[in-house]
């Protein structure tokens, strides 16, 4: 299990053909969305970082004008976070993952991920939050592999925040998820989402469940995906 999942051309054999479920994360694994959360209770411990948040300011008002939610993701992390070493921000992660797994997942997602792995089915954990956390929650939950956005780290060590690909969210979700089906080609694709973005990667999906989603979809969307009400 890796996070930015990158195999051989061709793939290895025991992963080709099998089908494939796929999940994102944030409101359809979990009851909510994950970095707020995951910053909170990093700054929580370390209480004169806050101040800090204000260097993401100018990020923020970039948005307004031109929404860009890798580069305001990666000035809050920067921001907030940036010159922590890896071992202090490995703990916390683990911390947050540990609250997350107990009391943040659905149960209809476990069960769900549970059903596909009961069939011998890969499953892919496919997020735009980042690698801080991410695939500490893909092993906790089981998952084969899971490809999420990365963050960028300092030539000594310590992380700088920013983001190092692309933010992992709508299209670029879409073409990490074709680049792993065209390496594995599995034989069927189940796909799970809860927004609009998500929408883009669905698309490649034979099965494809909006979560919670939006009420109004355009037609072609609507006829693809199958509507599902996770409460508990």
């Amino acid at each position: 299990m890796c996070c930015d999942s990158s195999p051989a051309r061709a793939g290895p054999p025991e992963r080709r053909g099998r089908a494939l479920a796929v999940f994102d994360l944030d409101g359809t694994l979990s009851r909510h969305d994950t970095l707020a959360p995951f910053l909170l209770a990093c700054l929580g411990r370390r209480p004169w970082r806050w101040p800090r948040l204000l260097l993401a300011l100018p990020a923020a008002i970039r948005y307004l004008f031109e929404p860009d939610r890798g580069a305001l993701k990666g000035a809050l992390l920067h921001a907030a976070l940036g010159g922590l070493d890896r071992e202090a921000l490995q703990a916390a992660a683990a911390r947050f993952v540990d609250r997350l797994v107990r009391g943040g997942i659905y149960r209809d997602a476990r069960r769900a991920l549970e059903a596909h792995r009961s069939r011998g089915e890969r499953l892919l954990l496919l997020s735009a939050s980042t690698d801080l956390y991410v695939p500490q929650i893909a092993r906790r939950l089981g998952f084969d592999v899971c490809i999420c956005s990365q963050v960028a780290w300092r030539a000594d060590g310590r992380l700088d925040g920013r983001l190092a690909a692309p933010n992992c969210r709508g299209e670029e979700k879409r073409r990490r998820l074709a680049e792993l089906m065209e390496q594995e080609t599995p034989a069927r694709v189940y796909a799970y989402g809860n927004s609009a973005a998500d929408l883009a990667h669905l698309a490649l999906a034979q099965e494809a469940y909006l979560v919670n989603g939006p009420r109004r979809l355009s037609p072609a969307a609507a006829a693809h995906v199958q509507r599902l009400r996770w409460r508990d």
